[in-house]
């Protein structure tokens, strides 16, 4: 896919990974949507972008308004979903008030946008959706069990859509990159997170996204970062 000219939507616009694929989407000439869960945090969203708007995937009627808006007023060509939140802790000792955020944010809010905004991609000859999903998509591991559990869902998800809606010209991209230097395990939900040595940066992460989506790649395992 050629970047330039397109219209992108980008969830979590206003996290570092989020905000890089940002700056990077608009070198390239693409028009970008960001979404923030507040909007003290959608104050953080890079300038440039073409406007920003409310998502909270804790909420599903936000959900809902925001995909709404966006199939009656907007054509957009692929849609990044950058959102995400991390807790540590072993799993008898993580809440369930915890497990169902992880779940809300990680893969059940955007099984809800990727599949109501399906319809919208679909108008489009050539549309990508990309979810920044991590390596423990790949690697189950303790201490994090229910998060690792969320990614495996959304995961498998992607896997399965990718199938459905490549009839339709839209090509599903699971990303998931080992650790990166974007300060989540700082914002924890739960638990204290370990040392971890030191990870990629937004920056390489986001230009090898935008590599796979200009050239069609399928699939972004932890192994082709």
């Amino acid at each position: 896919m050629d970047i330039s000219g397109k219209t992108f939507l980008v969830c979590g616009a206003s996290g570092a990974l989020g905000s890089e694929l940002v700056v990077q989407l608009r070198a390239k000439g693409a028009t970008v949507l960001g979404t923030a869960s507040t909007n003290e945090s959608a104050a953080k969203i890079p300038a440039g972008v073409e406007v920003r708007l409310l998502l909270d995937y804790t909420k599903p009627e936000s959900i809902k308004t925001l995909t709404d808006y966006l199939a009656a007023s907007t054509e957009i060509d692929g849609i990044i979903n950058a959102s995400g939140v991390v807790a540590f802790g072993d799993a008898i000792e993580t809440s369930p008030e915890t497990v169902s955020k992880l779940f809300a944010i990680n893969a059940l809010g955007p099984i809800q946008l990727f599949s109501a905004l399906a319809p919208v991609l679909a108008k489009k000859e050539q549309s990508v959706v990309v979810n920044l999903t991590g390596v423990v998509a790949e690697t189950a591991l303790p201490s994090i069990a229910s998060y690792s559990a969320s990614k495996f869902a959304i995961n498998g998800f992607l896997q399965a859509v990718a199938r459905e809606w490549r009839r339709a010209g839209t090509n599903v991209i699971s990303a998931r990159p080992g650790h990166t230097e974007t300060g989540l395990a700082d914002r924890a939900i739960a638990g204290t997170a370990p040392k971890f040595p030191a990870g990629k940066t937004a920056t390489e992460v986001a230009a090898r996204v935008l590599q796979a989506i200009e050239a069609d790649e399928k699939d972004l395992p932890a192994s082709s970062f």
